[in-house]
């Protein structure tokens, strides 16, 4: 009996053991998949040199479209990185924001982890093929590489998992500048055959198509920033003589055309596609502002750049490795709005980048939600 006994207490010590520990386990198991269901939001990055970390450092392409040679990257950096800019740009500051690491760029070698997100942008691209051909990445070429992340996620995560990843991930947008830039700079058939309107339809046209895309494969909150007043980029200001350093009109209306197009394509999308959301920056009204008074934003310079040569140092030679070598260099960045012919400092990038973000500093709001809105769980 007592033998009997011995045998049924051994037994019921057994069970236990097996199902404390498949509890144990449950529950170890539990503990180690947790950090693979952690709501990270991913940040993808598409446009031209206003966004680009880095990816035209990797292409064959000219010394116009890189900035990976000194003064470039000076402030903040201590190095160059590819960014246009003497350090951070917007979107480095929205990813700290949103806690994430800089988002590298998708050709940065070696880089194959995309669940933070990636960035797409090409100094110089266009939404246009025709924009700068040969020489950049154009965005339907953003897109394939987009394509391609997505196509990753979906291989680690499953469908259902990645296309829950995909829209609750954000996607920010800077394109256009080049577009309306590159043919007052270079010979560009397409625009002389096209009237103005026209030629704004097709860059519009083919965001549109772009961010139905994303769309089509899960993705629902977007960042968009709008174009400044173009033709008052010290590049452009000193390209017609008889201007004699004004802001170059025909630019500038181009731009004002295509932010009119924005926002209406971005209204429509909203009442048609189930569970769109945008945030519209309105880089143009914010950056005028400082344009018209420096000095209540912490700057001394509005016109010209800290770093080129000739009038308003609005020749593209920052650096010395372009068409031109001689260039100059202001002694404080930080004074200027414009660092360089065509891009802006990195204090201005993080005041844009604070306001797109929060909405707050007067900022005025063309979209329902701002950049924070997006990045928490909607």
């Amino acid at each position: 009996m007592a033998r009997q006994s011995f045998v049924y207490l051994l037994f019921f010590l057994h069970v236990l053991l097996i199902f404390s520990s498949s509890c144990f386990g449950l529950s170890k198991s539990q503990h180690s998949e947790k950090p693979h269901h952690h709501h990270e939001v991913a940040f993808f990055i598409f446009g031209d040199s206003y966004l680009d970390a880095g990816n035209n450092n990797y292409i064959n392409t000219s010394t116009l479209d890189q900035a990976n040679f000194r003064p470039y990257g000076e402030t903040y950096f201590k190095f160059p990185t590819g960014r246009f800019s003497d350090g951070r740009l917007m979107s480095d500051f929205i990813a700290e924001y949103a806690h994430l690491p800089l988002i590298p760029p998708f050709l940065q070698p070696g880089f194959r982890q995309y669940s933070g997100g990636a960035n797409f942008a090409s100094s110089g691209a266009g939404a246009l093929v025709e924009t700068f051909q040969g020489s950049v990445i154009d965005l339907k070429t953003q897109l394939r590489n987009y394509k391609k992340v997505e196509t990753w996620f979906r291989h680690k995560l499953g469908d259902a998992e990645a296309k829950m990843a995909l829209s609750r991930a954000v996607y920010l947008f800077n394109i256009g500048t080049n577009d309306y830039m590159s043919p007052f700079l270079i010979d560009s058939p397409i625009f002389k055959s096209h009237s103005h309107s026209e030629y704004v339809g097709m860059v519009i046209g083919n965001l549109t198509t772009i961010i139905q895309e994303i769309y089509a494969g899960g993705g629902r909150k977007f960042g968009f920033i709008n174009l400044l007043r173009l033709g008052c980029l010290p590049g452009l200001r000193i390209i017609k003589q008889e201007n004699n350093g004004s802001c170059l009109e025909e630019v500038s209306s181009l731009a004002r055309l295509h932010n009119q197009a924005l926002s209406k394509v971005l209204r429509k999308l909203g009442s048609q596609l189930k569970g769109f959301k945008y945030s519209l920056y309105d880089l143009n009204h914010n950056f005028r502002q400082r344009t018209r008074h420096p000095s209540k934003y912490g700057f001394k310079e509005g016109k010209s750049a800290c770093c080129g040569t000739g009038q308003f140092r609005g020749v593209f030679s920052c650096g010395g490795k372009r068409i031109v070598k001689e260039f100059e260099l202001c002694e404080n960045p930080n004074e200027y709005l414009f660092w360089d012919s065509f891009h802006l400092t990195e204090k201005v990038y993080s005041q844009l980048a604070y306001q797109m973000w929060s909405g707050e500093d007067d900022s005025k709001p063309l979209g329902l939600y701002n950049l924070k809105d997006l990045f928490r769980d909607l």
